[in-house]
């Protein structure tokens, strides 16, 4: 079925110099870039991303992160594009990650793991329509 996700290399793959490495994964899995752009979220904007997690023990570390610096978003588009991004992500932490993802390869803990993806239709939904408008979306 085809679909659509959000796709983020988060700040510590964008100071790592890691865009060229990921890019080049999607595209080699087949996984089509259907939108691509730099921001930097500040704390707020941080928060509203994550605002399911609010409370959580991690939420204030995590939205401190991800408002750190520059993050690429996409919107990647393919058949089963959830299933088959999140495969090649591996698990959020790199250490129980699969050879060869992009987290096993890349991450440095389980906050700094380079990548988020959507882990559902609904939430790809949500997260795109976060940070891309509609002019923006394929």
């Amino acid at each position: 079925m085809m679909e659509k996700t959000l796709s983020i290399i988060k700040p510590d793959g964008v100071s790592r110099n890691l865009m060229g490495d990921v890019i080049g994964r999607l595209e080699k899995e087949g996984l089509k870039i259907g939108a691509i752009k730099m921001i930097r979220m500040n704390k707020a904007q941080a928060k509203g991303f994550y605002k399911v997690h609010e409370g959580k023990p991690f939420f204030e570390s995590v939205t401190d992160f991800m408002s750190s610096g520059p993050c690429v978003v996409m919107i990647l588009e393919g058949e089963n594009v959830i299933f088959r991004y999140r495969e090649l992500m591996g698990a959020t932490n790199f250490k129980d990650a699969a050879e060869g993802t992009i987290r096993r390869d890349f991450a440095t803990d389980i906050e700094k793991n380079v990548v988020h993806g959507s882990d559902s239709p609904e939430n790809a939904d949500i997260e795109i329509n976060y940070f891309f408008n509609a002019l923006e979306i394929p």
